[in-house]
């Protein structure tokens, strides 16, 4: 194992900071690659503001969207969150198994289940969006308020 300080061996892996002997080539000239540098810094921003509490970004996605369509079922949210069909019962039995969510009979159909927050999911989504939201404010500080809606109005367009 090298002895050398962290800063002589660069950043760390997965970090989206340049090492300045690296020629990067024309790198800059693709948006995947920016997209995935800027996806890193989101993806660091969401790890500060949610450590300690076990939460991904899908399973944030999963708590909003289940804030925000109380009774959607399972098959609806996974097409929501562009998993598959396993994909969403492991999440939303992960959500379940942690009283975050559960399955109720629908009160538009009693043969079908609906995904519904718990209290205490209801009340983790509520501090979970403030803390996420002030940690997305401080990551786009640098662009202007007018900046942030175009950024977020163009980068809607690469997922039309």
């Amino acid at each position: 194992m090298s002895s050398a300080p962290r800063s002589a061996r660069g950043p760390r892996p997965g970090s989206n900071a340049r090492v300045a002997s690296i020629d990067y080539g024309n790198l800059h000239a693709h948006y995947g690659y920016a997209l995935k540098r800027a996806q890193i810094a989101a993806f660091d921003a969401f790890a500060r503001a949610t450590a300690g509490m076990q939460m991904t970004p899908p399973r944030y996605t999963a708590l909003v969207i289940l804030q925000a369509n109380p009774g959607i079922s399972q098959s609806a949210l996974g097409s929501a969150l562009g998993t598959a069909r396993s994909g969403a019962m492991m999440l939303t039995d992960w959500l379940v198994r942690r009283d975050l969510a559960e399955r109720r009979h629908r009160t538009d159909n009693k043969r079908a289940w609906g995904l519904y927050l718990t209290c205490e999911g209801a009340a983790l989504v509520v501090r979970l969006k403030r803390r996420v939201f002030a940690h997305d404010q401080r990551v786009a500080a640098r662009l202007t308020a007018r900046e942030r809606r175009e950024l977020l109005r163009l980068l809607e367009k690469f997922t039309e």
